[in-house]
């Protein structure tokens, strides 16, 4: 069973990376840690192996449509593998428990990220002078990327647009390319200091291949907006998990072998369930009234 959901889950990995160049990486080690049982120092580099063979496939679609902007994405992907590389050698001599607290709170910066563009999309700058800045958060998400294991691409994408004035749907197809290169640099860094299940990391990353192609194909069909709003709810309820995984053994106590704890805890899941299905929904109705506004023009 936990075999089936790793297998399942590896597929979803690859269709978020297709469809929004980021977001199913970040799936990628908790999948690894929970549900496959790995250490987490295997897990970061497995997930690494998976990001950047899923991302460098996912790729080529993006890139036969027209949504790679190769000049961007070679710049922001090449500061960034120095520092894929030195987070990935850094992490070897971090506590496995600092590394995931660490992980946790990135989710949760992500999902707070992704819920935020329901009401408020991104939007492209005017202007594409911004090349320090740009080569100083490429180099600063990768070493993001090395520590933690995941492909950045829930950062990356807003700072295409923001910085270097890509639409949308060009951040997405060349979050991609930087996703492979920051990945894969990270991946170099902790094959010094980590053993991989190999079987189940081949497995895992050709199912989400197969997902990542999926994703590219609809990438023009489905709002991303919209499903960047729903990950980000799922990723909320993710970074809690993560992060009472981590909290000290009487704080999992009080929360799991306590009545009350456990009143409490099913009490928070609703009330998140609930709050996540409201915001989706005025989201809906928000990314509704802006085609009929659009068409109206």
């Amino acid at each position: 069973m936990t075999l089936a959901a790793t297998l399942a889950a590896a597929v979803a990995i690859g269709l978020l990376l297709g469809l929004l160049g980021g977001g199913g990486s970040i799936l990628t080690l908790p999948v690894l840690v929970y549900l496959a049982g790995q250490p987490p120092q295997s897990a970061i580099t497995a997930s690494l192996f998976v990001v950047a063979v899923t991302s460098a496939v996912a790729l080529v679609p993006h890139a036969r449509a027209g949504r790679v902007r190769w000049r961007t994405g070679l710049v922001f992907g090449t500061a960034g593998v120095a520092g894929a590389y030195a987070g990935a050698r850094l992490a070897g001599y971090l506590p496995a428990a600092l590394l995931l607290v660490g992980f946790g709170l990135l989710i949760a910066a992500a999902a707070t990220t992704m819920i935020r563009s329901c009401r408020r999309p991104l939007r492209g700058a005017s202007g594409t002078g911004r090349l320090p800045v740009l080569l100083a958060l490429g180099a600063g998400v990768g070493l993001i990327t090395g520590m933690v294991g995941a492909g950045g691409g829930f950062v990356i994408v807003p700072v295409l647009v923001l910085l270097a004035g890509l639409s949308m749907t060009a951040a997405v197809g060349t979050s991609l390319l930087v996703i492979t290169l920051q990945a894969g640099a990270g991946l170099l860094g902790h094959l010094h200091h980590a053993r991989v299940d190999w079987p189940l990391t081949l497995a895992i990353t050709a199912l989400a291949i197969v997902g990542s192609l999926a994703g590219a194909r609809l990438a023009d069909r489905v709002p991303a907006q919209l499903l960047r709003t729903g990950f980000g709810w799922f990723l909320t309820a993710m970074a809690t998990l993560v992060l009472v995984e981590q909290a000290p053994a009487a704080v999992r106590h009080a929360l799991a072998g306590t009545a009350g704890g456990r009143i409490a805890l099913a009490a928070g899941c609703a009330a998140l369930a609930m709050a996540a299905a409201r915001h989706v929904h005025a989201c809906r109705t928000l990314a509704a009234s802006r085609v009929r506004l659009t068409r109206g023009r």
